[in-house]
C-alpha cells in the first residue's frame, strides 16, 4: 500500500494549527534547531521563537485551545475525550440509524 500521502499529511502540513503543531512538536519533543524547523515549516525564526513562548506560557496556565478547536469555531466548552468517544460511538451506532 502506498502511504505517500498519508506521510504527507505529518511532513508537510497545510492547515495554520496542524503546521504549528508539527513545528513546536519539532522544536520540544525532537530537539531540533529554531531555524531548521523555520524552513521546513515556513516560518520566520524570529516567528518560531515567538510561538515557542507563547506555547510555553499556555502551558504554565493550562490552557491549549488552539491545537483543539479551529479559529472562530466561538468559546467551546472542553468536552473530556471519554465523553467524546461515547457520543462518537452512539452517533455509529447501527441501532440509531433509521
Amino acid at each position: 500500500m502506498d502511504d505517500t500521502r498519508c506521510r504527507q499529511f505529518f511532513l508537510e502540513p497545510a492547515e495554520i494549527y496542524h503546521r504549528q503543531y508539527e513545528a513546536l512538536r519539532a522544536f520540544f519533543v525532537e530537539g531540533r534547531q529554531l531555524k531548521e524547523i523555520a524552513q521546513q515549516f515556513d516560518y520566520q525564526e524570529s516567528s518560531l521563537r515567538v510561538m515557542v513562548s507563547q506555547f510555553r506560557i499556555q502551558m504554565k496556565a493550562n490552557d491549549l485551545r488552539p491545537f483543539l478547536f479551529s479559529p472562530g469555531s466561538g468559546e467551546r466548552k472542553q468536552i473530556p475525550v471519554s465523553k467524546r468517544r461515547s457520543r462518537r460511538r452512539r452517533r455509529l451506532s447501527p441501532t440509531d440509524a433509521h
